[in-house]
Parts: C-alpha cells; structure tokens; sequence
C-alpha cells in the first residue's frame, strides 16, 4: 500500500521554472517505478515522465523531453518533477501514481496502481 501526496504546484510565467514534488508512504519503495502524468479539463490523462526507484532509470514523453526532469530522493521517499522553459500548454494538474508490478515501466494510466491527489500548474502566457 502506497499513499501519495504532491505539492508545490502554482501560477508561473511561461519561460520560467517550477519544481512539483510527491511525498511516498510506503514501508519500501525498493521495487517501484513512480511516474509524472498529466490532465487537462476534457482530456485524458496523459504519461509525462517515469523513474525506476531503485535504479533511477528515466523515460519522458517525446512533448516534454529536454525540459521536464523527473528525479527522486531515496532518502526522503519523495519523487521531483522540475519543469523548466514552461509553456503555456503545460497548463494541467499533474499525478504522481506508482506501481510495484514487474516489466517495462508503463506509460498507461492503467499500468500504475496507487494515485496522488493531484496539484495544479498554470503557465501564463
């Protein structure tokens, strides 16, 4: 059982940065992949970036590739997306979700069990 929490979401400038980040509570996370997926009103869910925990292995959505970067702190059980260069289209409420499955690290909403509340980013134009 997992229980994820974002925070850090706002209002930004299109250009500029922001750093959303998931606190994880979990006895371990050893054998997780954690992902970034994103939501806007009237359209589906989509992948943004994932990370195996353990070995901190990436992958991004072809849309955000260079600007967006997903990290995780082992120590503090916390997953990071930092967002730089933002524009206007990244506008979305982003998840943070987790899965202990094995295989390849899922792109597909279906592919992750356990879901954050979400938090909000605007980029202004």
């Amino acid at each position: 059982q997992v229980q994820l929490a974002e925070s850090g979401g706002g209002l930004v400038q299109a250009g500029g940065p922001l750093r959303v980040s998931c606190e994880a509570s979990a006895r371990t996370l050893w054998n997780y992949r954690m992902a970034w997926f994103r939501q806007t009103p009237g359209k589906e869910r989509e992948f943004v970036a994932a990370i195996t925990w353990s070995g901190g292995i990436t992958s991004y959505a072809d849309s955000v590739q260079g600007r967006l970067t997903i990290s995780r702190d082992k120590a503090k059980n916390t997953l990071y997306l930092q967002m730089d260069s933002l524009k206007p289209e990244d506008t979305a409420v982003y998840y943070c979700a987790a899965t202990s499955k094995p295989g390849p690290v899922p792109r597909a909403r279906a592919g992750y069990d356990y879901w954050g509340q979400g938090t909000q980013v605007t980029v202004s134009s």
